[in-house]
């Protein structure tokens, strides 16, 4: 087998698996269930076990990927469409615990030890059952969790409070370079930009680190300031 090929080979992986992603949607790590890990291994698989194999083309790699995204798009539709078919292939939420009450049939059900279910909390910021009122335990293994009103953080409508939403941050300056697309985006122009870094005290743009805006707060800006080594570093 040449190199040719196997470049050959990796191209054509490399695009059916992008081609393939993209079609079946955005998830995060967190959001895969086991049927979503369990397809992508074997995506993987495919692409890994034909590389080096001779017998295999490069467009029979295309192929193999193909059908294989194919049948997964076709079983992500179905999915939507009967909700049986979701729960069978994807699993479904199981409430583990329901007014403070722990249901240990579920808990049975997905294998779950106490001492699993306490490291899971304690990754939600939980260190104790008593603080807990509604836990769900999703099909991609995360917990969401429901506290009893007096253990949660305290909110604005809780103090009658009704603060303002903030507007969006955008970067104008990135180590010294002006980010112009992002200036384009939001309507502004170098001229602009300038005068207002001026208004805050900063006359070159090459010393400033850092310099985000938003409608709501204004410029937040750091700026370079040599250290005895030389090397520059925000303030």
């Amino acid at each position: 087998m040449t190199y040719v090929e196997i470049g050959l080979k990796l191209f054509f992986g490399l695009i059916a698996l992008l081609v393939v992603t993209r079609l079946l949607g955005k998830k995060e790590m967190s959001q895969l269930t086991p049927f979503d890990f369990i397809y992508s291994i074997v995506l993987g698989g495919i692409l890994e076990e034909s590389i080096y194999d001779d017998k295999v083309s490069a467009l029979q790699v295309w192929f193999a990927v193909a059908v294989w995204g194919v049948m997964l798009f076709i079983i992500e539709k179905l999915s939507k469409r009967y909700d049986k078919l979701r729960v069978l292939l994807k699993g479904e939420t199981s409430i583990l615990i329901r007014n403070g009450e722990l249901n240990v049939k579920e808990l049975e059900a997905n294998h779950l030890e106490m001492e699993q279910l306490r490291i899971m909390l304690r990754q939600q910021g939980v260190f104790s059952l008593r603080e807990v009122c509604d836990l769900y335990l999703e099909p991609g293994g995360t917990v969401s969790l429901k506290k009893y009103a007096k253990f949660d953080a305290v909110t604005p409508a809780m103090l009658n409070l009704e603060p303002e939403d903030g507007s969006l941050n955008f970067l104008f300056v990135d180590e010294g370079e002006i980010n112009e697309e992002v200036l384009k985006y939001t309507g502004k122009s170098k001229e602009w930009l300038y005068d207002e870094l001026h208004k805050e005290g900063y006359t070159n743009v090459q010393n400033i680190l850092y310099a985000e805006w938003s409608e709501t707060d204004g410029f937040f800006v750091k700026i370079y300031a040599d250290n005895k080594d030389g090397i520059r570093k925000g303030n």
